[in-house]
């Protein structure tokens, strides 16, 4: 059971100052009946709320992509820096949304947030192996061969050995001096994808997550834009 006036404000209807003067407006009612105290209790799955006629629906879990622009803070809050919460606009925004995992201040590409703590445990769970797929640009010309050495799980530089991930070499560029590659790891280790290229002897210029289990980055989803999940996203979430 949850009081129709927390039951408002999580579903972002208004401050609690706002809801109070709805409810003693008359403007709150509870299958068909109006309330005047938002002390009221429902049950969310089986009672109907609704504000001047209108039905609020009930969501309990909130998902959302992000595309991560380079120098924003893969945080909740932070006093100094920008943090990617403050991408949300205030009807989307909540307190309870968290980032599943986390980008690097450098890096950009595809974060999953949501309200939803047993999907996030999940996909960040070593036990369910959830990949992640990240394009990068490296110094040098990166060989097929360390394809092999990716796949048979490279030995960091400070001694860390690493799960078996995937490299495809996309492309190389001469002028740059530059190869655009395509990893897939399915761990997370600090500063992963980059300690695996500095093992290599090369560094990592760019670096873009596009992929993190069975959600994709959108082509038309430009840095510092997010959107809701779809149905079948969600479903495919809640399947992992």
């Amino acid at each position: 059971m949850l009081r129709v006036d927390k039951f408002l404000h999580d579903m972002n209807v208004g401050t609690r100052t706002q809801i109070r003067k709805l409810t003693r407006d008359g403007q709150i009612s509870v299958n068909g009946e109006a309330v005047k105290s938002g002390r009221v209790k429902i049950d969310p799955d089986q009672d109907e709320v609704q504000l001047s006629g209108e039905v609020v629906q009930y969501q309990k879990h909130f998902y959302f992509i992000v595309n991560k622009p380079i120098g924003v803070l893969t945080a909740t809050e932070d006093r100094k820096q920008k943090t990617v919460m403050e991408l949300f606009n205030k009807n989307d925004r909540r307190p309870d949304l968290f980032p599943v995992g986390r980008l690097d201040k450098n890096t950009e590409g595809l974060l999953l947030i949501t309200n939803n703590g047993e999907i996030g445990h999940r996909l960040l769970s070593p036990e369910h192996h959830v990949d992640k797929v990240y394009e990068a640009t490296v110094t040098g010309q990166i060989s097929e061969g360390a394809a092999a050495k990716f796949a048979n799980g490279l030995t960091l530089k400070d001694g860390t050995q690493l799960k078996p991930a995937g490299l495809k070499v996309k492309e190389y560029s001469n002028l740059e001096k530059t190869t655009t590659v395509e990893v897939t790891i399915s761990e997370g280790k600090y500063h992963q994808v980059r300690r695996m290229f500095g093992a290599l002897g090369e560094r990592v210029l760019r670096l873009r997550r596009v992929k993190f289990g069975p959600l994709e980055l959108d082509v038309g989803l430009l840095p510092g834009h997010y959107r809701a999940l779809t149905d079948e996203e969600i479903v495919n979430l809640e399947n992992l």
